[in-house]
């Protein structure tokens, strides 16, 4: 049984970690709030000016949709191809299976400096062989190489707690493959599915290491920020506005993600 200073230890240990890991972040949430040009504590001024101007600005509508084109577009792409993996590797026996599984793994382990210098190479000699050129499809594929690790990896965690005795209970009763694939694995990984294609999307929506290497003219939300932050006529409230967006729009399908993985392991514990 665990004493009470050990207890108060942990605690303590735990909420440092937090202040670490969310007190940067709160600040830039303040600063985004702060009515001079000048970053200063404590904020004397008050106001809601940056968000209008943020609002308004041209260059960030234009950063905002690539963002969410190139992240829906690698999100679907990622959907895809990571569950067909997935199914994959889990339904059949191969040679080779443990290297693929390994393969498909390997681009979140893999620092995004040598991915995006990868995918650069890459589509240069796309370019030479089919007139392939840097911009958000170029972005999107770029994304899409490591999304895939987030659907891979969920739905095969799935499939590996689904009982093989449903799918061929189905199959003996006389569904066909496609009806045994829509009524009763899909219901069994609809959330893995879910939480996948959510953690792939914010994975996307804030990336900007490969983002430098495969944007070309294309300019995200993560790439809007790093030009803006290095331009002191830009105005740091307005980059503090646009982060905290960016951070916001972030955490919101993580948690989604999240809790729908909590929710779907209480059900596998209970036996629902």
């Amino acid at each position: 049984m665990e004493s009470k200073a050990t207890r108060v230890l942990v605690r303590t240990a735990a909420m440092l970690v937090l202040a670490f890991l969310y007190i940067p972040l709160i600040i830039i949430v303040l600063y985004a709030f702060n009515g001079s040009i000048s970053q200063s504590w404590p904020i004397q001024h008050w106001s809601l000016e940056w968000f209008s101007r943020a609002w308004h600005d041209q260059a960030v509508r234009d950063a905002l949709l690539a963002s969410l084109k190139a992240a829906t577009g690698a999100t679907v792409i990622a959907l895809l191809l990571g569950s067909a993996a997935a199914f994959a590797v889990h339904r059949f026996k191969f040679f080779g299976r443990d290297a693929v599984s390994f393969a498909l793994v390997l681009p979140i382990a893999l620092p995004g400096i040598v991915t995006g210098i990868a995918l650069a190479s890459a589509i240069n000699y796309g370019g030479d062989l089919f007139g392939m050129q840097f911009g958000l499809f170029t972005v999107i594929l770029g994304h899409a190489t490591f999304c895939i690790v987030l659907v891979y990896n969920n739905v095969v965690a799935r499939l590996r707690r689904t009982s093989l005795s449903l799918v061929e209970a189905s199959q003996d009763l006389g569904a066909d493959g496609w009806q045994t694939f829509r009524f009763v694995v899909l219901p069994s990984i609809r959330t893995a599915l879910v939480a996948g294609g959510l953690l792939a999307f914010a994975l996307s929506w804030d990336e900007i290491v490969v983002t430098t290497f495969t944007a070309g003219n294309v300019q995200t939300l993560p790439l809007w920020i790093y030009g803006a932050i290095r331009n002191p006529q830009s105005g740091r409230g307005l980059v503090n506005v646009v982060a905290m967006a960016v951070m916001l729009a972030s955490f919101i399908p993580v948690y989604f993600a999240q809790r729908l993985t909590r929710q779907t392991d209480a059900m596998g514990t209970t036996g629902l």
